[in-house]
C-alpha cells in the first residue's frame, strides 16, 4: 500500500476541519479527493506532507509514519506557487537537482520541450498559465512513489489544462501512485481510478470510479453536485 491514512482528526481552534478521515491509495492508482473549497482537502495534504501536525490517527507512506524518509517518497504541488520570480527555469532546475536525489534532469528538460516551453525563460515574465506548467514539470520529473497535486489546474485556460492533464498522464509510473484535489471535477475525472468526496469534515462517499459511474447512470462530477450542495 502506497498511503494508508487511519482515523484522521484536525481541529483549528476548537473548530474541527478533519473528523475521523479514512483511506488507502494502492500502487499505480490515480484518485481524486473531491469537496467544496473549505471541506479541508488542503489540509489533509499538508497533513500527509508533514506540513501540519496531526490531532490524533496515522499517515504511512510505504509502511512508513511520516517524516524525512516519506518526504523523500513523495512530489508535491502545493495550491499556491513556491517558484522564485527571479530566477530562469534552468536555475530552477539547479535547485531541483541539488535538493532532489530523484530529480531526472533529462526527463524535466524533454517535458519543457513538449509544453513548448523556453529553458532560459524568466519566470517574471511568464503567465500564470505557464507557470503552472513549470511547476507540473518539476513535480512529475521526480521519481517519486507518491505525487500529489493540490488543483493542479486552478486559474488556468482550457487549452492549458489539456496540456497539463497530457503531461501528468504520460508521466505517470505504474509504480507510483497519486492523489489530486480539484474543483474542475469534469476536466479531471476521466484520469481518475478512485474517487474519495469529503463534505464537512468527513468522507461521504468513495470508491471505484468507473463503478460509480455505472451504479449511478451519472458521471463523477454529476455525483459529487447531488451529493454535496
Amino acid at each position: 500500500m502506497v498511503l494508508e491514512v487511519k482515523d484522521l482528526k484536525k481541529s483549528f481552534e476548537e473548530k474541527c476541519v478533519i473528523d475521523g478521515v479514512s483511506f488507502k491509495i494502492q500502487k499505480g492508482k490515480i484518485v481524486g479527493l473531491l469537496g467544496k473549497n473549505g471541506s479541508g482537502k488542503t489540509t489533509i495534504l499538508k497533513m500527509i506532507n508533514d506540513l501540519l501536525t496531526i490531532d490524533s490517527g496515522e499517515i504511512l507512506v510505504c509502511g512508513e509514519t511520516i517524516g524525512v524518509k516519506t518526504k523523500a517518497m513523495i512530489s508535491y504541488l502545493p495550491e499556491r506557487t513556491y517558484l522564485d520570480n527571479t530566477k530562469t527555469i534552468s536555475q530552477v532546475f539547479d535547485f531541483f537537482q541539488d535538493f532532489y536525489a530523484d530529480f531526472d534532469r533529462c526527463k524535466a528538460e524533454q517535458l519543457l520541450k513538449e509544453l513548448d516551453l523556453d529553458i532560459n525563460a524568466r519566470l517574471a515574465k511568464m503567465s500564470k498559465g505557464m507557470k503552472e506548467k513549470v511547476q507540473i514539470v518539476l513535480v512529475m520529473s521526480r521519481n517519486a512513489k507518491l505525487y500529489i497535486l493540490d488543483e493542479p489546474l486552478g486559474g488556468v485556460d482550457p487549452s492549458t489544462r489539456d496540456h497539463i492533464m497530457k503531461t501528468i498522464l504520460s508521466n505517470f509510473s505504474d509504480d507510483a501512485s497519486m492523489l489530486i484535489t480539484t474543483h474542475l471535477i469534469a476536466d479531471v475525472e476521466k484520469i481518475l481510478d478512485e474517487v474519495i468526496i469529503i463534505d464537512k469534515s468527513k468522507i461521504v462517499l468513495s470508491g471505484n470510479a468507473d463503478e460509480l459511474r455505472k451504479k449511478e447512470k451519472k458521471s463523477i462530477d454529476e455525483i459529487f453536485r447531488r451529493i454535496v450542495k
